[in-house]
């Protein structure tokens, strides 16, 4: 028994001192988006999952929720300005829970006829592994208007 203190003590110290890559991952988002927010002027609300929002029109319409049909108008970039995907003029139609999870828990913030901007860190968009022209790790912001709620 007296052996099992120094142990649990060692034990402590080694998984205390173990890089968790996510959770430094998690930071450097975390800092990417504050500069970004700082540098643009935003006044941007966090959620505590890491993502961000602003809303710039709050709608009038419809509430939605997690797993709402929705019509949305978006223009996806990088916190650079480079624009890696944008909706038609008149938004594409999708669920929100077959979405990335960032547009999930963002878009239920504004309400039919809304708009705003979403910043979505990496853990929360395409994480690790990105997606098509999205590099994995990379912090998203989103332009968002939504149309409808169906």
């Amino acid at each position: 028994m007296k052996h099992l203190f120094p142990v649990l003590i060692l034990l402590n110290i080694l998984f205390a001192c173990k890089e968790d890559g996510s959770n430094n991952q998690s930071a450097k988002d975390e800092e990417i988006i504050q500069q970004y927010i700082s540098e643009n002027g935003l006044n941007a609300t966090a959620t505590g999952s890491g993502l961000y929002y602003v809303i710039n029109q709050p709608g009038t319409g419809a509430s939605c929720n997690s797993s709402s049909d929705v019509r949305v108008k978006y223009k996806g970039y990088y916190t650079n300005g480079g624009v890696f995907d944008e909706s038609p003029e008149a938004g594409i139609t999708f669920n929100l829970s077959q979405v990335i999870q960032g547009w999930t828990e963002g878009i239920p913030y504004f309400k039919e006829g809304g708009s705003g901007i979403l910043l979505i860190p990496s853990a929360l968009g395409y994480g690790t592994t990105g997606s098509g022209p999205i590099p994995g790790n990379t912090v998203l912001i989103f332009d968002v208007n939504l149309i409808e709620v169906l």
